[in-house]
């Protein structure tokens, strides 16, 4: 495959729905332009696109994929993103670096919730885009039905039909062009929808708009440079029609592509943006790169402008699913991938080292779901971390954390069957085999009455001893997680224990008196105690502070405390009600309510507890589109009849 010019590139990002076609078109559209003899399914798992394990075995697609054909002098980058919600993060990577985006919808399906999320995020973007409605030859494909659905669910877009469809159902035949050479019988259906393109894009061109408004007939070039002119402006949204299973309307909308989508600009520094990255097992990390300024060459040192450290780019080659070719060079708007990038990461810019650029990061949604995993063996655990660390660089929605109140690793993600397929890829990619379990929550424990207290440790065995006294006065500090203060007069301590007086309190801190969690907001005074010059040394000390801060825990009135979040929920309006009703279920209680944009913003604070299950619970309550971040805020006391109950149960789960 030849290095192509910037103005004949075209980057196109696929995406829509689980199911709508989105693959199978790429299938196509290959197909068409002679790169494979026949198409793959991918109920078959034959596809180029959808070449992973874990997507041939479920049959739906999970990474975003490069899929580049050629049609004359014009390049089309397609890029195959995923159409289910737990893998969003690939298509915001695509999203960011095509300059068109093509949403495929079923024409017996209409738009649905996946559509719904991605169209608002190309319009956050304000992203050109063109709409592409396949499965016109199913039973109940309906083009007027779902024409108006696309006018209702985006208010204000001005959706304009390019195509006639001929037939319905399974008498669905061809599409014919109105740009193109119009049948006689249609020619008034094509003049009615000119007249459309016409009262779309005019504005697009003030010569052609002085035209239409003074009533003068515009040409077939006038048309197609208000085509192209209003769809780089985002002044309408082209609908293009097919059956990629007939292979029906595919050429044209390949075609229409390589015409009329958005032509990449270029800037003068080299600038380059990598946009994923890929973990294979041969070739270790692969990293797509996005050209944006200047040639990128193969076997090249630039400037990881993010970083602020060399990277040394190594062969680059075009990749078509996993069908790699090696290229010398990428120029400017072209999509190239290289392995084995040392220090550079997904969002990363890597660019001349004679000037300095950093293009804007990626920003990815945050994860909300998660899971404690653990390794089956000893073997297993020894490779966890770091396969761990190298799904986490693959998937920038994955998180990995472990918290000290558990002790627990957590795997955290958009959904749960992102990460059942993490798991998969553990076992797959790296050998290495898992368990996972519902989190723990991270629970504290405080006091909430002021104590003195002794502790004294003593022990004589042949020679020196261990002599270690010290009275204590613990109190409740709800300001700060530990304060540590000595009043000692006369010496009765020496003050060079004072030390391991206070490490011997914090370690007593890591382990409370109900249900074994760490202490938190407690004040410690050493006030006074003795010594033997003989027998006194650090570790007496320390196990004295710890004797007197496990004993005065259980005289201080001890209590367990829960984290709370706030949170804040974006669900469509008819969704409200019930949404508020499971807050208020769950322990929570409202903050605010705000309206953000066509949905409603519902801000809450909520016990973590009750969250932990809530990717799952709001997305079935508003059938797939509502969506949710939380912030930890701090802990509460857990009320004291749910206490009694949950210390039993957590010391259960302890000592089992």
């Amino acid at each position: 495959m030849k290095a192509y010019e910037t103005s004949n590139i075209r980057n196109i990002c696929l995406v829509g729905h689980g199911g709508t076609g989105k693959t199978s078109l790429a299938e196509a559209m290959l197909y068409n332009t002679g790169v494979t003899t026949r198409m793959g399914k991918v109920v078959d798992g034959n596809t180029v696109s959808d070449y992973l394990p874990e997507e041939t075995h479920r049959q739906i697609s999970m990474n975003l994929s490069l899929v580049p054909i050629e049609l004359g002098q014009v390049k089309i980058n397609l890029l195959d993103t995923p159409g289910y919600a737990d893998f969003i993060g690939e298509v915001v990577s695509g999203l960011r670096v095509a300059e068109t985006g093509l949403m495929v919808i079923s024409g017996a399906d209409g738009v649905e919730v996946q559509a719904e999320m991605i169209w608002e995020m190309m319009d956050v973007k304000k992203m050109p885009r063109m709409v592409y409605i396949n499965k016109l030859d199913r039973e109940n494909a309906n083009v007027e039905k779902v024409l108006e659905q696309l006018k209702s669910s985006f208010p204000g877009v001005r959706f304009v039909q390019m195509q006639i469809p001929v037939g319905t159902e399974a008498s669905f035949s061809q599409v014919i062009d109105i740009l193109g050479k119009v049948p006689d019988t249609y020619a008034d259906e094509a003049a009615v929808l000119l007249d459309a393109l016409a009262e779309a894009a005019a504005e697009a061109d003030d010569d052609v708009l002085m035209k239409y408004l003074e009533e003068e007939p515009l040409t077939l070039e006038d048309n197609k440079k208000i085509l192209c002119l209003a769809l780089a402006q985002n002044l309408m949204v082209p609908v293009l029609f097919g059956s990629v299973e007939k292979n029906v309307g595919v050429k044209e909308l390949a075609q229409f592509i390589s015409e009329y989508a958005v032509v990449p600009e270029s800037q003068e520094s080299k600038a380059v943006l990598v946009f994923k990255t890929l973990a294979d097992a041969y070739l270790g990390k692969m990293s797509f790169l996005r050209v944006y300024g200047g040639t990128l060459n193969s076997d090249s040192i630039l400037l990881n402008g993010s970083r602020d450290v060399d990277e040394k780019v190594g062969q680059l080659f075009f990749l078509r699913g996993k069908h790699q070719e090696n290229t010398p060079a990428a120029k400017a708007g072209d999509i190239v991938v290289v392995s084995k990038l040392q220090e550079t990461k997904t969002g990363d810019t890597l660019c001349g080292k004679e000037k300095k650029v950093t293009l804007d990061s990626i920003e990815f949604p945050k994860p909300t779901f998660s899971l404690a995993i653990r390794a089956k063996s000893k073997a297993d655990e020894d490779k966890m971390g770091s396969a761990l660390t190298r799904l986490s660089d693959e998937d920038p929605t994955l998180e990995i954390s472990k918290p000290v109140e558990t002790h627990q690793t957590l795997l955290t993600g958009i959904g749960d069957t992102q990460l059942d397929v993490i798991k998969e890829k553990l076992a797959r990619k790296f050998g290495v085999g898992v368990e996972t379990e519902a989190p723990r929550v991270p629970y504290r424990e405080t006091i909430r009455k002021t104590v003195q207290i002794q502790g004294k440790h003593k022990k004589q065995t042949g020679g020196s001893g261990q002599y270690g006294d010290v009275w204590i006065t613990l109190e409740p500090c709800p300001d700060q997680d530990f304060v540590f203060v000595e009043t000692v007069v006369g010496g009765s301590v020496p003050r060079n224990f004072f030390p391991a007086v206070e490490k011997g309190l914090r370690e007593a801190m890591s382990e409370g008196f109900l249900a074994g969690y760490p202490m938190t907001n407690i004040k410690c005074t050493l006030y006074d105690g003795s010594y033997h010059p003989v027998d006194s040394n650090e570790m007496a000390f320390k196990l004295a502070a710890k004797l007197a801060f496990r004993k005065g825990c259980e005289q201080a009135n001890p209590v367990l405390k829960e984290p709370v979040v706030e949170v804040d929920i974006r669900v469509p309006e008819e969704f409200v009600g019930q949404v508020i009703g499971d807050l208020n279920n769950k322990r929570g209680h409202m903050l605010g309510m705000d309206r953000d944009g066509k949905m409603q913003l519902i801000r809450g604070r909520v016990p973590q507890a009750e969250m932990m299950r809530y990717t799952i619970d709001l997305r079935a309550m508003t059938q797939g589109r509502g969506s949710f971040t939380s912030t930890f805020v701090g802990y509460e006391d857990v009320p004291p009849k749910l206490g009694e109950t949950l210390i039993a149960q957590l010391k259960a789960q302890k000592e089992g």
